[in-house]
């Protein structure tokens, strides 16, 4: 083992089958972002960048489209630094919107279509965003903010645009401007602007919502196309030629999300083609599109994953990665078992462009060979250093055991709006997650900092039960959490919310759950309370959110 294999351990697994991969992959290119759509409409024009409920938009109508848009953009005004907001839905208008924003220099901020007033107020009130481009049924909502922000024009598009039943639209609200008719009068001639990809911003993107106070998350251009580099053309680099410019990607997670517009990105940078799902919950729509497509990969997450194992799928070659939240290993073997592929897994925040890392157990029937799984979010990317630490005494912990992972790297972000450096700690980025090393330089998750319950003095681990509940054959989809235990201070119990299969329902009771639990974990933490729902809360990234579960009983226990 080199010295720099012991600072590093995960570096002697870099391989895919037989095929040894980089351990560095420096120097990275220093471009922006935009280029990359350049770069594919440049080589493979003709070929379709966007598959949209059966619509496609080649490679070449893609850059037409952003460049004259961003012509349009700097026509009202934009320039180098200002913000710009979108309000979409996954579609074809996201990806030309974004494209353009950086294309005049400007920074992106992706909102969430599923924003109440209060936080769209927050979100572009604190960025100082001057434009937003939204679906014409946000226009309510943004309307509603505008006397108390700075925005300036409001750009509207209808869900109707670019897809095969698009019709001719009426004219733009008074007060705003219309996304087609803007790029039909503006000619493709996107203006010329000097990026330092170093330093210039790409995206603003807030995060945390779920978790308290949003944050805006500064990311350069160079975090960006970094990131893209370091994730699947460097898992998949001996197939390139195979791949680059002839193969699918599906996307069911929503690109408002650094996950679904991290996924556009490396599609867009291999010219392949991206089939879009609209709503990520439409789970009928998805399998239909697996089934008919078989993409060379597709990007989800595991609540989708929970709902879609519950499917008739065939045998499929598609590659499965898992983002955003904990997969259940129950659910990741029961999807294996059917499409006849190991999924991958993988880990990253909004704070890391967002990849930092992945699966490599789960690529290896791509090239041939059956390696054995090892169930983690895998190995840290190229050029990314992590390191597991006890918040008591400040030590690393060493393999095998669990800490609080922080993590550096190219793809790091640049801060927390608005001053540089805000969050990090000496270049490194605490993610909030416990976490272990294996031997081989895997790595798993224990739980979120802030899912961690303490019953009597102990660590429970959620995310734990979560795996343990999955297992239970009734069990569509569960959560477990920490709530106040009324008879000692301090202390907490665990309660389970589950939903049931259908062909279960109201054939199993509490009982039934806690004794299967009873029978698979410590004393203290089988779950003590049991609820039966139709169906859980989801953050906007369709996450189960367990802080809305947590408040909603703390609010039970005050009544």
């Amino acid at each position: 083992m080199t010295n720099l294999e012991e600072k590093r351990p995960w570096l002697k697994s870099y391989k895919v089958g037989p095929f040894k991969l980089k351990q560095s992959l420096e120097p990275y290119p220093e471009l922006p972002l935009f280029s990359m759509l350049d770069n594919s409409a440049e080589k493979h024009p003709r070929s379709a960048a966007i598959d949209y409920f059966g619509l496609r938009i080649t490679y070449s109508e893609l850059k037409q489209y952003a460049d004259s848009l961003a012509n349009a953009l700097a026509k009202l005004g934009v320039k180098k630094g200002d913000k710009v907001a979108t309000i979409l839905p996954t579609s074809p208008q996201y990806i030309i919107a974004s494209f353009a924003i950086l294309k005049t220099g400007a920074v992106h901020v992706p909102c969430s279509l599923l924003h109440k007033e209060q936080e769209l107020e927050y979100e572009i009130g604190e960025s100082g965003v001057e434009i937003v481009i939204c679906l014409a049924e946000q226009l309510r909502k943004v309307e509603a903010i505008r006397s108390k922000t700075k925005i300036k024009q409001v750009i509207v598009t209808s869900l109707l645009d670019y897809t095969p039943n698009e019709a001719e639209q009426p004219a733009a609200p008074a007060g705003t401007a219309g996304f087609k008719e803007l790029i039909n009068t503006h000619e493709p001639e996107a203006p010329s602007v000097e990026i330092n990809p170093r330093d210039d911003l790409a995206y603003l993107a807030f995060t945390g919502g779920a978790t308290g106070v949003p944050k805006g998350v500064m990311l350069t251009h160079y975090n960006r196309y970094t990131n893209v580099i370091q994730a699947i053309p460097w898992v998949l680099t001996s197939l390139e030629k195979s791949i680059r410019g002839k193969a699918s990607i599906l996307i069911g997670v929503p690109l408002f999300h650094s996950y679904g517009d991290a996924a556009a990105l490396f599609g867009i940078y291999w010219g392949l083609r991206l089939i879009l799902v609209q709503d990520p919950r439409e789970i009928d729509y998805i399998a239909k599109m697996l089934i008919e497509n078989r993409p060379f990969m597709t990007a989800l997450v595991p609540t989708q994953l929970m709902l879609l194992r519950e499917k008739e799928l065939p045998r499929l070659p598609v590659q499965i990665i898992s983002g955003a939240s904990h997969l259940p290993q129950d659910v990741r073997e029961s999807i294996s078992e059917k499409i006849k592929m190991p999924l991958s897994e993988g880990y990253g925040l909004t704070e890391t462009s967002p990849l930092t890392h992945v699966d490599l157990t789960g690529f290896s029937k791509i090239m041939g060979f059956v390696a054995k799984q090892k169930y983690s979010i895998g190995l840290p990317i190229p050029d990314t250093d992590v390191k597991l630490i006890d918040e008591q005494s400040g030590e690393e912990m060493p393999p095998g055991e669990a800490g609080h992972m922080y993590i550096k790297g190219p793809q790091v972000m640049k801060g927390y709006w608005p001053e540089a450096g805000n969050g990090l700690v000496d270049g490194w980025l605490p993610t909030g997650d416990i976490a272990r090393m294996d031997e081989d330089g895997y790595f798993y998750i224990v739980d979120r900092i802030k899912d961690m319950a303490n019953i009597s003095g102990y660590k429970v681990y959620t995310s734990t039960i979560d795996d343990i509940l999955h297992q239970h054959p009734a069990v569509l989809m569960a959560a477990a959490i920490g709530i106040p235990d009324p008879e000692r201070e301090g202390s907490e119990r665990i309660k389970a919310f589950v939903v049931l299969k259908e062909e279960y329902r109201d054939k199993i009771t509490t009982e039934d759950i806690i004794e299967f639990c009873r029978d698979k974990c410590t004393s203290y933490a089988v779950p003590r309370y049991v609820e039966f729902r139709d169906s859980l809360p989801f953050t906007v990234t369709e996450k189960i959110f367990k802080k809305q579960l947590r408040e909603e009983e703390i609010n039970k226990q005050e009544l």
